[in-house]
C-alpha cells in the first residue's frame, strides 16, 4: 500500500495542517485519505481494507457504520440543531444525558460538565478545582500533580497537566504543574514484587506532595491505564496507596477516563475495575464512540455542592457545551452498548481471547514484555531479551514496525518502541486472530530489515 498523493492529498497538504504531524515529512511521503469504513475496517481511497486495531483514536467503541447513531442525529437535527446551555437554557438529550452518565459512573459522581474534547474537558477540571480551593478559603492549593507519559490533551492547559515531554518542548509547560514517575514496571520495577512496587510508586505521590507543601496542591490526575503513554498498566494495589495519600492530605482525585471508559475494561469505567472513587472524572471518545464530539466532566458530590451552594456564576464554558446533537447521539451509543451488551460480552468471552491470542507473541525475538488489560495492549520491542536491552535511539525500531503494519493492512500505533493495541469492543475473534497474524508479519519483516 504505497502512499501516492491523490487529488484530495494534495488539497490537503497543500492547505491543511493536520494535528500531531511533521509537515515536511507529510508533503515528501504522502497522505492516506480513508474514504469509508464499517464494521471494524476502514477503506482507504484505492478500496484498501484495513483492519483497525486502534478504533480511531481509542473512541469507536460500537464500531464503524452504525445507522442508528446516523438516525438520531438526522431526528435531532431537524427537531432542534443547536442552541446554547448558557444563561438558564438548555435542551432534552443533554438533560436525559446527564441524568443517565449520573446512574452508571461511579457513586457519588453526582453531576456533568459538557465539552466536546478531553482537552476542554480537563481544561475545564484545572479551572473547577482551583475555583473550588477558593471557595473553601485555600487559595494557594493551585498545583497539579500528574504523572509521566501521563495524557490529558493537547491545550497549553491540559498538556502542561500531562507528562509528555515533547508537549513541554512546544510552549506548553505552565506553572503549578509537577509529575511523578509512573508505575511503569517495565521500565522501573526491577526485581521488586508487584506488592513492594506498588508502594514504591505510590510512594512517589506522597515525596512530591511533601516537597511541594500540601497546603499548596489542589489535586493529583491520573489515568487508570495509561493509554497514550504506552498502555502503562499499574502493579495491583497501586491505586489503593494512591487514594489513601490524597485523603491523607487532603487533595481532590481526579481520573482520566478518556480512553478507558464506556466498556473497555470489561466495565462501564476502569474505575469500577479497580475500586477508585474520584472527586472528580474525565469522559469523551467512547461517550458517543467518536461519532460526533464530545466530552464531560463527571463532578463529585463534594466539589458539585461547594459550587452550587457558594460558587455564584462559573465564568466558563463553550458555545457547544451540551450541544443536542452530540447529546442524543451519546444516548444512542450507550443505548446500543447496552441493549447489545457489549460489556458483558467483552469481559466474558472477548477480553480473555484477546489476551491470550497475544500473549502468543511474547516469545517472538523482537518482543520484550505483552501486557494487556481489558481491549488495550503494548507489545514492547527490544534489541535483546535479556536484560532487556533497549533500542538505543528511541522510537525508530516501533516506527518501521507500524508502518509495516500498515502496509500488511493492519492500523496499529507505536509509542516509542511500543505495539499498541486498543481495539472495538464488538471485534470478532476471526479478527483478533487476523490482527496477530498481521503483526506477527510485521514483527518478522521489522526483524529483517533492522538485523
Amino acid at each position: 500500500m504505497e502512499l501516492k498523493n491523490t487529488e484530495y492529498g494534495e488539497m490537503l497538504i497543500n492547505t491543511h495542517l493536520p494535528p500531531f504531524t511533521n509537515y515536511e515529512e507529510l508533503s515528501r511521503n504522502g497522505v492516506r485519505i480513508i474514504s469509508k469504513a464499517s464494521g471494524n475496517y476502514i477503506y482507504d481511497e484505492d478500496g484498501n481494507e484495513i483492519l483497525d486495531a486502534m478504533a480511531g483514536l481509542w473512541c469507536v467503541n460500537i464500531g464503524y457504520g452504525r445507522k442508528e447513531l446516523a438516525e438520531v442525529a438526522k431526528e435531532q437535527i431537524l427537531k432542534l440543531p443547536y442552541y446554547n446551555s448558557f444563561f438558564k437554557t438548555n435542551n432534552i438529550p443533554t438533560a436525559k444525558l446527564s441524568e443517565k452518565l449520573s446512574k452508571i459512573t461511579p457513586k457519588g459522581l453526582s453531576h456533568s460538565f459538557f465539552a466536546n474534547s478531553g482537552s476542554e474537558a480537563n481544561d475545564t477540571i484545572i479551572r473547577m478545582v482551583r475555583h473550588y480551593w477558593n471557595l473553601e478559603g485555600q487559595p494557594k492549593k493551585r498545583k497539579i500533580i500528574g504523572r509521566e507519559y501521563g495524557y490529558h490533551g493537547s491545550t497549553i492547559m491540559s498538556a502542561s497537566m500531562g507528562g509528555m515531554v515533547d508537549m513541554h518542548n512546544q510552549s506548553a509547560k505552565e506553572a503549578d504543574f509537577y509529575h511523578i514517575p509512573a508505575p511503569y514496571s517495565f521500565k522501573y520495577q526491577g526485581n521488586q514484587s508487584n506488592e513492594l512496587f506498588s508502594e514504591t510508586a505510590s510512594s512517589w505521590l506522597e515525596e512530591k506532595l511533601i516537597e511541594l507543601g500540601p497546603e499548596n496542591v489542589a489535586a493529583f490526575v491520573a489515568e487508570p491505564i495509561q493509554g497514550a503513554g504506552g498502555v502503562i498498566i499499574p502493579p495491583e494495589g497501586y491505586f489503593n496507596h494512591i487514594q489513601k495519600i490524597c485523603r491523607k492530605y487532603d487533595i481532590l482525585f481526579i481520573v482520566d477516563e478518556v480512553i478507558t471508559g464506556f466498556g473497555r475494561t470489561g466495565k462501564w469505567f476502569a474505575s469500577d475495575q479497580m475500586n477508585l472513587n474520584p472527586d472528580m472524572m474525565t469522559l469523551a471518545k467512547g461517550l458517543t464512540s467518536g461519532y460526533i464530539p464530545m466530552s464531560a466532566v463527571m463532578v463529585g458530590e463534594r466539589v458539585a455542592e461547594k459550587l452550587i451552594k457558594d460558587g455564584g456564576e462559573f465564568n466558563h464554558g463553550f458555545t457547544y457545551s451540551g450541544h443536542p446533537v452530540a447529546a442524543a447521539v451519546a444516548l444512542e451509543n450507550l443505548k446500543i452498548i447496552e441493549s447489545e451488551q457489549l460489556i458483558s460480552k467483552v469481559s466474558d468471552e472477548t477480553i480473555p481471547y484477546f489476551a491470550s491470542k497475544i500473549n502468543n507473541l511474547k516469545d517472538h525475538p523482537l518482543v520484550g514484555e505483552v501486557r494487556s488489560y481489558g481491549l488495550l495492549a503494548c507489545i514492547e520491542l527490544v534489541k535483546n531479551k535479556s536484560g532487556p536491552e533497549l533500542f538505543k535511539n528511541t522510537g525508530e525500531v516501533g516506527a518501521v514496525c507500524r508502518d509495516y503494519c500498515i502496509q500488511n493492512k493492519l492500523m496499529m500505533r507505536a509509542v516509542r518502541d511500543g505495539m499498541i493495541m486498543s481495539p472495538s469492543l464488538t471485534i470478532s475473534d476471526r479478527e483478533i486472530d487476523e490482527m496477530v497474524s498481521k503483526l506477527e508479519f510485521s514483527l518478522d519483516q521489522t526483524i529483517k530489515k533492522i538485523s
